[in-house]
């Protein structure tokens, strides 16, 4: 299965997959899209010799029509957003019907929606003294965090002492349920059941 991975940071969940890819043979990068033109992803990218895309409205960067065009010609047939920060198009979204998912730091329906990416998720989760908090993989539709859950795994986060401790905890855990939920993807295990996303054993 050929998939494209968004990003806007680090991506160390793109490595993750990668990782992950070259332990399954499962499924395979063939692009990583960011909302911007330096993105510390795309060492990754280019480490691993996987064509990169700036998408946006700005000069040197690609609609997001042309990035759908250069998805047919790769055969993507699934798009994994890992810690990319802006709100997909509608007409793209709906372009690609139950093939676009994202990893959320934090276990929805619970601390999402606008601004709630990153550290902000942390500090919310920490400062509302939660004693659970984790990492969910769910569909993307035309809102923010408002798809169907298709994954979620916990972490204890009882005995906390920062917001940044969250972080890493929760991070531990979405390099983990990422690939994981990818590969059954790959595997046609992933369905909707009466209205649900069920991923199948």
């Amino acid at each position: 299965m050929n998939i494209a991975v968004f990003v806007s940071g680090r991506g160390s969940n793109l490595q993750a997959i990668i990782n992950s890819q070259i332990e399954q043979s499962k499924f395979e990068v063939k692009a990583v899209v960011s909302d911007k033109i330096s993105c510390p992803a795309f060492e990754i990218a280019v480490k691993n010799s996987i064509p990169t895309f700036s998408v946006g409205g700005k000069e040197g960067f690609i609609g997001y029509s042309e990035l759908a065009e250069k998805f047919d010609k790769l055969k993507i047939e699934l798009i994994v957003l890992a810690g990319f920060l802006k709100l997909i198009p509608d007409s793209f979204v709906n372009k690609y019907p139950f093939k676009i998912i994202n990893i959320h730091p934090a276990l929805l329906p619970s601390f999402g929606g606008h601004g709630m990416y990153g550290i902000n998720v942390h500090k919310a989760v920490f400062e509302s003294s939660a004693k659970v908090s984790g990492a969910t993989v769910h569909f993307v539709d035309l809102t923010y965090d408002t798809g169907r859950i298709i994954a979620q795994r916990c972490v204890d986060i009882s005995g906390v002492k920062s917001p940044e401790e969250i972080a890493e905890k929760v991070l531990n855990v979405e390099h983990e349920i990422l690939p994981y939920v990818i590969k059954k993807f790959a595997e046609n295990k992933v369905k909707i059941i009466d209205n649900r996303a069920v991923v199948l054993d």
